[in-house]
């Protein structure tokens, strides 16, 4: 069977570029899993859905190696329990001439010796990138602060129907729960808003 995995990080992303290369290759929609959650470790419901199906013999795509992790030691661990152990492939798109596992395979055991290499080689290269990336981010970071700029997340106006829902609520009328599902909010996203609605009524 051939799978494909794709990853983002987060839920503002967009996985169509990954989507469309898999569709291309004429995966089965029902075998693409994809997950919006960082790479830092593999604890990703979709991609723990993917390593339950997988079997002998199967194939399993990547976009690029970093889509599969972002921790040196991880991705490492992760491709030799499901090349070895599972004994199923994986081919990353972005360096197929080197990433098919299955030209490893025929190598036998030098094969594994030049997988070991190309491997912690590219998987070095993704997590620098990743540190690199991190350190940017935080230099662009204090440099806006120190142009003025603030970060956080912005208010969200209060409305009337939410005023109404919380008067009732606070005066013993409905349950939590109950606003609730007026509101169409979570339980964090409404003790949020009422800790900011509160705020500016003591303000």
């Amino acid at each position: 069977m051939e799978m494909a995995y794709a990853r983002v990080s987060a839920k503002d992303q967009n996985p169509e570029r990954q989507l469309v290369k898999f569709r291309a290759l004429g995966i089965d929609e029902r075998y693409i899993f994809m997950d919006k959650q960082s790479g830092k470790d593999f604890d990703r419901p979709r991609y723990q859905a993917m390593r339950l199906m997988i079997r002998e013999g199967d194939l399993i795509y990547l976009d690029a190696l970093d889509r599969l992790g972002r921790d040196y030691d991880g991705i490492i661990q992760e491709w030799k329990t499901i090349t070895r152990e599972l004994q199923a492939d994986i081919v990353v798109l972005e360096n197929e001439t080197l990433f098919d596992s299955r030209k490893f395979r025929t190598m036998g055991d030098f094969g594994k010796v030049m997988e070991d290499q190309f491997l912690s080689l590219l998987s070095y290269v993704a997590e620098q990138e990743r540190k690199k990336n991190r350190q940017r981010q935080a230099e662009g970071i204090e440099v806006a602060r120190k142009e003025g700029v603030k970060f956080g997340r912005p208010k969200q106006q209060i409305d009337a129907n939410f005023i109404r829902v919380y008067d009732q609520w606070r005066s013993g009328a409905i349950t939590a729960t109950a606003a609730m599902k007026l509101l169409d909010m979570k339980s964090n996203t409404f003790y949020r808003r009422v800790k900011e609605y509160e705020s500016q009524q003591c303000g």
